[in-house]
């Protein structure tokens, strides 16, 4: 018998590095990996979309004296929809100024304007992604 840890560590060497698993038993056991190989897939990239803003979001904000979350909520005040809300956050984190930040001017006179951000377009859309996804209130209200 296989033990379930090495199993997983075959799922997920198959999955990282497309090596093929061997699997010589029923059709049946061929499905459940390959469902069992589906699973992983999505939770390596889950990992790596949280990463993604774990580790180039919440490093510098962890510091300021507002939380994230509420920065959401006055992003939300400003842009009251999804659409409008990602698309001028993003415009802010690629070119961010003192005139279109939804921050307070005491805020910015006190810890000024961020940098501008080093993330790609694809990168920024899936950091943003989970932001909104994280503090929005409608998904934890089902």
């Amino acid at each position: 018998m296989i033990k379930r840890s090495m199993m997983l560590g075959l799922i997920l060497n198959s999955i990282l590095y497309g090596e093929v698993i061997k699997d010589e038993t029923n059709s049946t056991n061929r499905e459940k990996s390959e469902q069992n190989i589906n699973v992983l897939k999505e939770l390596v990239l889950e990992e790596n979309k949280i990463n993604i803003y774990e580790r180039n979001c919440i490093p510098c904000h962890r510091y300021l004296p507002l939380s994230l979350e509420h920065m959401y909520m006055r992003y939300l005040k400003t842009f009251s929809g999804e659409k409008t809300f990602k698309a001028s956050l993003k415009v802010f984190l690629k070119h961010p100024m003192e005139q279109t930040s939804v921050m307070s001017d005491l805020f910015i006179d006190r810890f000024s304007v961020k940098d501008k951000s080093l993330l790609n377009d694809k990168q920024l859309d899936e950091a943003i992604d989970i932001y909104w996804n994280l503090y929005n209130v409608r998904n934890k209200l089902k």
